[in-house]
């Protein structure tokens, strides 16, 4: 009995050394998102430039999106944003922004400062939406289809290769529907 804690210890070392070892192989498909192929969850969320504005995950079905989450405390945004935004430029799918855990204020300056490539960006302050989402940090990136389904997910910043080797094969799968 006196070892069960120190082999609870051990477990958990273990697990979170096989963690960062995945971590550093860049295997980021190793834990999957649980949410891939189910419903995105519900949210009701204000607009960073139209205050009083609430938009629903309602409003945005009928059409796929591809939810980019960032903040302005954020420096993988800034390697991300770049890429994101010529991507966005091509208009082959709306890129909702959902700005995470950031003061209005410094959002909006940080928009002015590297553009705005968001056809719409929401803002959820307290990260409570997040949580629902599966989201623990920016940058992360999800596709969801018409029918409000997630397709992908990405965590990290993305880049040319991710978007040429991910994203646009499951984009099309989800043209072709």
């Amino acid at each position: 009995m006196r070892w069960l804690p120190l082999a609870a210890f051990g477990l958990l070392a273990l697990l979170l050394l096989a963690g960062v070892i995945l971590s550093r192989d860049g295997n980021r498909d190793a834990l999957p998102s649980p949410l891939i192929g189910k419903p995105a969850p519900a949210f009701e969320l204000p607009v960073l430039h139209e205050a009083g504005r609430l938009v629903t995950s309602e409003e945005l079905a009928g059409e796929p999106y591809l939810l980019n989450v960032w903040g302005s405390w954020c420096p993988e945004c800034r390697v991300e944003h770049p890429v994101l935004t010529k991507f966005a430029e091509s208009k082959r799918v709306r890129v909702i922004g959902y700005n995470l855990k950031d003061e209005h204020a410094d959002a909006l300056k940080w928009l002015e400062q590297f553009g705005n490539p968001y056809w719409l960006v929401l803002t959820d302050y307290t990260g409570e939406t997040a949580i629902d989402w599966g989201i623990y940090g920016a940058p992360e990136t999800f596709l969801v289809d018409g029918d409000g389904i997630i397709r992908w997910k990405h965590v990290g910043p993305m880049s040319e290769a991710t978007i040429r080797d991910e994203l646009l094969p499951v984009l099309a799968e989800v043209e072709a529907q």
